[in-house]
């Protein structure tokens, strides 16, 4: 199964998108847009376009477990793109994603504009590979 995972930002929202046999996080592009209904749209078309069958979207708990006001904006669009694109949406955990993905790029000195146009894309693969690890040892 393709699944996509949206790593949403304020700004940018990144998407990633993984093989069919589930093995490997590839990230695919940055989406850059302040409108909510856009933003949704253009996330299915994501999922069309990929052939995704199950999308997941980050859930931005903070350090001790809890939600805040962001991680209620996430539900609340992840329920949007739901009924939008008529697919499976599972929230998902993406603490430290961000700090991960800059960790990444920093080893590949990846800095600037560059680094900027691909954080996010880069924190939805590590929101994916956290989900893909979780399907692989709950089977």
């Amino acid at each position: 199964m393709i699944i996509m995972s949206v790593d949403l930002g304020k700004a940018r929202t990144g998407i990633a998108v993984s093989d069919s046999g589930e093995s490997f996080a590839f990230p695919k592009t940055v989406i850059t847009e302040y409108n909510t209904e856009k933003l949704v749209q253009k996330i299915c078309a994501c999922a069309e376009d990929y052939s995704a069958e199950l999308i997941v979207v980050g859930l931005p708990k903070n350090m001790d477990g809890s939600e805040g006001e962001r991680a209620d904006e996430c539900r609340q669009i992840g329920g949007k793109i739901a009924t939008a694109s008529s697919k499976n949406v599972v929230m998902w955990d993406e603490r430290c994603t961000t700090v991960s993905a800059h960790t990444a790029l920093n080893f590949t000195d990846t800095r600037g504009k560059k680094r900027k146009a691909v954080v996010d894309a880069v924190a939805a693969v590590i929101i994916l590979e956290d989900y893909l690890k979780f399907r692989k040892n709950s089977k």
